[in-house]
């Protein structure tokens, strides 16, 4: 019930735009520079107040008051900020930024949070609450208007597990991979150097079915639900596809011989995963993992069930993070 009244609170704060009509809208950026960060707050809590409850018990949350006041951490900013110009603080540096933080209106204000892994909000918010004119709600969006309005949002930059699962597992992966797109290998091999944590073996599945789940879909909204074994196997393969992909282009950044040791380490973890699946645009993907053809992989998988090949290698219940 409550969720339903968020919604519709949320709705009538849009109203102005909806009534306009959803079809072309948004096609303008929000701002001349695109895309960029609303927060939690206002992009998500409101409609998703469970998941916002989650998302306060993670380490994700917690991370914004206590990793820069660390010894390490302190150490590592320092080092990166000698390599690129920046600020000897964790918060105002880009390059710890980019991972640590959730920057709005150009300042830090949270740790890493929902626009982290499902994209800057600000071009497709209305967009994804616009469930077909201001007396619509959820519960009675036709399934056409459904379909096209997660399409449009889904151009507009939102990532959503349903419908950009590689996005996600892309996100995560950049980060907790030490190779993070924006950076340049300097930055990333000075991290490294500087003691920055560096998990070769990272398993999507231990995070987003531990601690960072928010499945709270229907026919169970109100129940926080774990991904079956099939569901599971899917993020399991595309986790490690995202993993070579991501090790593949970090590597090729840089020659210091402890970072490329490193993004080689996570390439052989992810391509012991991948070597169990019998798909063959999987075993193409292996020997040429760029991300066309992990986007090609993916798409193969879909509808599959994995479990048979990969089952055994998920994480138990006890490893999760």
């Amino acid at each position: 019930m409550m969720r339903k009244l968020m919604k519709s609170v949320r709705l009538l704060q849009v109203a102005g735009i909806a009534l306009v009509g959803y079809i072309g809208l948004f096609s303008a950026p929000a701002t001349a520079g695109g895309a960029h960060n609303l927060g939690p707050k206002a992009s998500c809590m409101e409609c998703h107040e469970p998941e916002y409850e989650v998302y306060k018990g993670t380490q994700h949350f917690k991370s914004f008051k206590s990793k820069e006041h660390k010894k390490k951490g302190k150490k590592i900013v320092k080092a990166v900020a000698k390599v690129n110009g920046g600020k000897k603080n964790m918060k105002r540096n880009k390059a710890c930024a980019l991972c640590h933080f959730t920057i709005v209106k150009k300042k830090p204000k949270y740790g890493p949070s929902c626009e982290s892994c499902h994209g800057a909000a600000s071009e497709w918010v209305e967009i994804h609450n616009d469930y077909g004119g201001k007396d619509t709600k959820a519960d009675t969006e036709t399934a056409e208007h459904k379909v096209k309005r997660h399409k449009d949002a889904a151009a507009a930059g939102m990532i959503w597990p349903r419908t950009a699962l590689y996005e996600v597992a892309e996100n995560c992966n950049s980060c907790h991979g030490l190779a993070h797109p924006d950076l340049s290998g300097d930055e990333l091999s000075t991290m490294l150097d500087a003691g920055h944590p560096a998990k070769a073996d990272f398993e999507l599945i231990q995070y987003f079915n531990g601690s960072n789940r928010h499945r709270f879909y229907p026919p169970n909204p109100d129940v926080n639900q774990e991904m079956t074994k099939k569901e599971a196997s899917t993020m399991f393969v595309v986790g490690h596809i995202a993993k070579l992909v991501s090790a593949t282009e970090a590597a090729a950044k840089s020659k210091h011989e402890k970072f490329t040791a490193m993004q080689q380490k996570r390439a052989d973890n992810a391509k012991a995963a991948l070597s169990k699946v019998s798909i063959a645009a999987v075993k193409a993907f292996v020997k040429k993992p760029t991300r066309a053809n992990g986007l090609k992989a993916v798409d193969a998988i879909k509808g599959k069930d994995l479990s048979g090949e990969v089952g055994s290698m998920l994480p138990k219940k006890s490893d999760y993070k």
